[in-house]
C-alpha cells in the first residue's frame, strides 16, 4: 500500500480541494459577523506558512495563540502545523502567573494574541523571554493606535505567495501543545503528534461518536484552546462541514442568535453554556427550529438537562467524557445494538454515563493495588485508559512514568463501567468523599441537586467529621428570582440518592466558582466554604 503519512496538512487540504466553498463563519469581538471558506483560509494558511518561515520558525518551534474561535485562528493552526512547527494554545481564563509559567515552559518564539489580549502579555513581556514577537490577529486600521511592539497578522501576510509546500516529515512529529487547567499543582504540557490528532479526529467523526458530516452545520462553543476544541479544528475541515465561530459571546442570547441565524445541526459545549442557553429560552418562550445534536463534557451532565433538550426542544444529548491527555475525546454515550429500541426513560440510564469506548480507545478500572475491577456498574475504581491518542508522559517532565505495566494512563477519575461497557464518573479521586470508610459520589449528589427548579447550578465537597472522617456539603447558587431552603433541597435528594449520602448541610451562595476550562473550581470552593465554618 501507499506510504501517505497521516499530518494534518492533509485535512486542510481536502477540505479546500473538495469542499472549498463550504462556510466559516464567525462572530467577532465587536459582535460584526465575518464569513469565508475553507477555500481562502487554506490560501491564507499557506502565505502564514511563509511569513512564519520568514521569521525564522522551523520545525519544532512552538509557536502560541491566545485567541478566540476564528477563522484567523485557525488559519494559524494550519499555517503553523504545515511546515512542522507546533502550535501551542493558550488559555486566555488562566491567572497571568499560570500563562507567563506556561509561555516561558513550553518556549513559545512567537504569540499570535487577539486584541483585547494584548496589554496582559505587553506588561509581563520580561516573563517569558523565549517570545521574540506578538502578533495581533487583526489588520493595522482595526488597531489605530499604540501596538505596542507588536505587528499585525495582515501585515506579515502582505506579499507573501499562496503556495507553500506542507508536510513532508514524519506522521509521529508534534503538532500542537496543550497545558491542563492546573487545578492539582503547575499546568502540566500535552504534546499531540500528527498521527494522534489525525487518528482522533477520525474516529471522532463516526456515527457512534460525533457523528459529523459535510451536511452538518457545526457550533464549536467549546475554545479552541480548550484542548483542540475536542477535535472539531480538525473534524470539521475533514468532512467539509459549515462551522459557525462564537467568538467570546456565549451568553444564551448570543448562542440562541447564531444558532438559528445559521441553522446550526451541532454543537458541543460544557454544561454552564448550555445552561445559559436554556435559561435565556425558558424565559423568552423561543425553540429551537435546527439544532439536532449536541455533545455536552467537561463536566457530568445533570439529567434533567438532558431531559429538557430532549423533551421541549427536540434535541439529543451526547454525554462525553475526556481530558486534556486523550486529545481529548475518550467516550461518549450514544446508543448501542438494542439499547437503542428501549424507551427514552430506559436509555436516560445510559446517557447520563459518560459513555462507551469507541475503537482506538481502551480502558479499565482498577483498586489502589492496580487490581482490575468487574465491569458490574456499581464497582467503583480508578479510571485506566489507552490508545493511539493518549499521552504517555508530559511536556518537558523528563523520564517520567505515567503508564502502568499493561500501557494503561491512570486519569485521576473514580468510576464505574457497566456489562454493556458504558462508563460512569462518580468523581475525579482528589475530590471523593470517603464517609465511614464508604465512597460517596459528589458528582452524582451533584446531580439530583441540580435538577431542583430553584437551582442555577449545584456543588458538592466533603468537610472534615470527628466519627466519620468525611461529610458531604451540598452547595447551591440559586436562580436569580429564588429563594431557598436547606430543607427543601434535602427533601428533593431523600429517594434519589442513598439516605446516608444526604448532605450534613446546605449553603446557598451567589456564585459557585468555575476553573480556566469551566468546571467547578472545587479548590477555592473548599478554600470559601472551609473558611467560612466554625
Amino acid at each position: 500500500m501507499q506510504n501517505w503519512p497521516l499530518t494534518l496538512d492533509k485535512i486542510l487540504d481536502h477540505a479546500s480541494n473538495w469542499h472549498g466553498d463550504a462556510e466559516i463563519v464567525a462572530r467577532k469581538t465587536d459582535r460584526s459577523i465575518e464569513r469565508t471558506n475553507y477555500r481562502s483560509v487554506h490560501r491564507r494558511a499557506k502565505m502564514l506558512s511563509n511569513a512564519l518561515r520568514e521569521m525564522g520558525v522551523r520545525q519544532g518551534d512552538r509557536v502560541a495563540t491566545l485567541a478566540w474561535n476564528t477563522p484567523l485562528h485557525l488559519e494559524t493552526w494550519f499555517g503553523t502545523m504545515g511546515i512542522g512547527a507546533i502550535c501551542h494554545t493558550l488559555n486566555p481564563r488562566h491567572s497571568i502567573d499560570q500563562l507567563s509559567y506556561i509561555i516561558d515552559h513550553a518556549g513559545d518564539k512567537i504569540i499570535f494574541v487577539d486584541p483585547q489580549f494584548l496589554p496582559i502579555l505587553d506588561a509581563n513581556r520580561e516573563r517569558f523571554p523565549s517570545v521574540e514577537k506578538l502578533v495581533l490577529m487583526c489588520n493595522s486600521a482595526e488597531i489605530g493606535g499604540d501596538m505596542r511592539g507588536a505587528i499585525c497578522f495582515e501585515d506579515i501576510l502582505a506579499h507573501q505567495a499562496d503556495d507553500c509546500v506542507w508536510g513532508g516529515f514524519d506522521e509521529n512529529t508534534a503538532s500542537s501543545l496543550c497545558y491542563t487547567s492546573g487545578t492539582s499543582g503547575k499546568p502540566k504540557g500535552v504534546l499531540y503528534s500528527h498521527r494522534s490528532n489525525f487518528l482522533h479526529s477520525l474516529v471522532t467523526m463516526s456515527p457512534d461518536v460525533m457523528n459529523l458530516s459535510s451536511r452538518d452545520v457545526v457550533l464549536p462553543i467549546v475554545p479552541m484552546f480548550h484542548a483542540n476544541a475536542w477535535g472539531l479544528a480538525f473534524s470539521c475541515p475533514a468532512v467539509g462541514a459549515k462551522i459557525v465561530m462564537p467568538g467570546p459571546h456565549l451568553d444564551g442570547a448570543s448562542v440562541y442568535e447564531l444558532l438559528e441565524a445559521e441553522g446550526v445541526t451541532f454543537s458541543a459545549a460544557v454544561p454552564t453554556v448550555w445552561q445559559m442557553l436554556l435559561s435565556h429560552l425558558q424565559e423568552s418562550g423561543k425553540k429551537l427550529s435546527t439544532l439536532k445534536r449536541v455533545v455536552i463534557g467537561g463536566a457530568a451532565v445533570p439529567d434533567a438537562m438532558i431531559r429538557t433538550f430532549q423533551d421541549e426542544y427536540g434535541v439529543d444529548v451526547m454525554h462525553a467524557w475526556g481530558m486534556t491527555e486523550v486529545s481529548p475525546l475518550g467516550t461518549l454515550s450514544s446508543p448501542k445494538g438494542q439499547l437503542g429500541e428501549m424507551s427514552s426513560e430506559q436509555q436516560m440510564r445510559y446517557k447520563v454515563k459518560q459513555g462507551r469506548a469507541p475503537v482506538c480507545f481502551d480502558m479499565k478500572i482498577v483498586d489502589d493495588t492496580g487490581k482490575r475491577l468487574p465491569h458490574d456498574g456499581t464497582t467503583c475504581g480508578r479510571l485506566m485508559v489507552k490508545g493511539p491518542y493518549v499521552a504517555s508522559d508530559y511536556f518537558g517532565a523528563g523520564q517520567e512514568d505515567l503508564l502502568d505495566g499493561e500501557g494503561f494512563f491512570d486519569t485521576g477519575d473514580i468510576a464505574t463501567i457497566d456489562a454493556d461497557g458504558f462508563m460512569q464518573i462518580t468523581d475525579r479521586a482528589k475530590d471523593v468523599i470517603k464517609s465511614g470508610g464508604e465512597w460517596i459520589s459528589s458528582v452524582e449528589i451533584e446531580n439530583v441537586a441540580a435538577g431542583h427548579p430553584k437551582a442555577a447550578s449545584a456543588a458538592v465537597i466533603g468537610v472534615p467529621h470527628p466519627k466519620w472522617n468525611e461529610r458531604p456539603i451540598l452547595i447551591v447558587k440559586l436562580k436569580s428570582a429564588g429563594a431557598g431552603t436547606k430543607e427543601e433541597f434535602l427533601q428533593f435528594l431523600q429517594g434519589r440518592v442513598p439516605k446516608w449520602w444526604l448532605p450534613d448541610d446546605v449553603i446557598f451562595v451567589e456564585d459557585i466558582p468555575l476553573g480556566s476550562t469551566g468546571k467547578i473550581d472545587k479548590n477555592l470552593l473548599r478554600e470559601q466554604i472551609l473558611s467560612r465554618r466554625p
